[in-house]
């Protein structure tokens, strides 16, 4: 379980003060279920939730709009975006955020169970395995990132619940009515993974939903979740503390928010160049 570190510049007294109209972060044991020395952890339950939700919408969207992939087709992509995912963001974690533990502890890798997935690592993931498929298949690229991308948010929302679980990506300090106060802890902090599982979850789905109420061309999906994403994870990261063993970065900035305005840049380009097709 992550140490949570604390730096505060508040009167040490007022602390007293605000912790009583604080709300104390519910004791959830990480472990959902033990059978003897197996354990089944929250963590991994809501990824495998999240990815069997995202299969799930993907296959009634497609069977609601009489959509020319089929069950098969599916889950192949499903299967594909999974692998992607796992392997994409383990190994983000490690280097965009922990490597130096990674070169002192190599095993570190496979524990997955202690929590640690880097969604732009994953992301990387999924492109590279869907660029595969397609290849594989003779398909266009973007004609699969456009079919996943607006059931993407589903997954994040249950892989920020883990998060929330596994009492990861503490929030900032603050004296707001709903900080809580952690484990270990006598002060009070934003709930920063629930901020993201909001702003990730219902709120960029919303985005997508209505975005894709209209006639788009290919890839301008692909391209506003991108900007969507890259927008509400730099946003939320002005709640989220920092890494301690990272801290803030140029100009005051966060890993995450670095990682994201590259996928801002990015689907700027995109929606630029799927509209000047469609005019072409």
């Amino acid at each position: 379980m992550p140490t949570l570190q604390v730096v505060t510049t508040f009167p040490e007294n007022r602390w007293h003060i605000y912790a009583k109209r604080m709300l104390q972060y519910p004791d959830i044991n990480p472990v959902a279920l033990s059978i003897g020395v197996l354990q089944i952890h929250w963590y991994g339950l809501s990824y495998l939730l999240g990815i069997s939700l995202v299969w799930l919408n993907i296959s009634s969207q497609t069977r609601k709009n009489q959509s020319c992939w089929d069950p098969e087709s599916i889950s192949d992509i499903v299967f594909y975006s999974v692998a992607g995912v796992l392997v994409g963001g383990r190994f983000g974690y490690i280097f965009f955020y922990n490597y130096d533990q990674f070169l002192s502890d190599p095993l570190i890798i496979f524990k997955i169970w202690e929590g640690g997935m880097s969604f732009h690592g994953g992301l990387l993931g999924v492109l590279c395995a869907i660029a595969i498929y397609t290849f594989k298949k003779r398909i266009p690229f973007f004609a699969v990132t456009d079919l996943i991308a607006p059931s993407i948010p589903i997954a994040l929302c249950c892989g920020r619940l883990g998060n929330f679980i596994n009492t990861e990506l503490p929030g900032r300090i603050s004296t707001v009515p709903w900080a809580l106060i952690f484990p270990g802890e006598t002060i009070g902090r934003h709930p920063s993974s629930l901020y993201q599982a909001i702003l990730e979850g219902p709120i960029l789905f919303l985005f997508l939903w209505l975005f894709t109420k209209g006639k788009r061309p290919i890839m301008s999906i692909s391209a506003f979740f991108l900007i969507s994403y890259g927008a509400l994870r730099i946003f939320s990261e002005f709640y989220r503390a920092p890494d301690t063993h990272i801290g803030f970065l140029v100009v005051g900035t966060t890993m995450g928010q670095l990682l994201s305005l590259p996928m801002i840049l990015l689907g700027l380009l995109l929606m630029w160049m799927s509209y000047r097709q469609k005019t072409l």
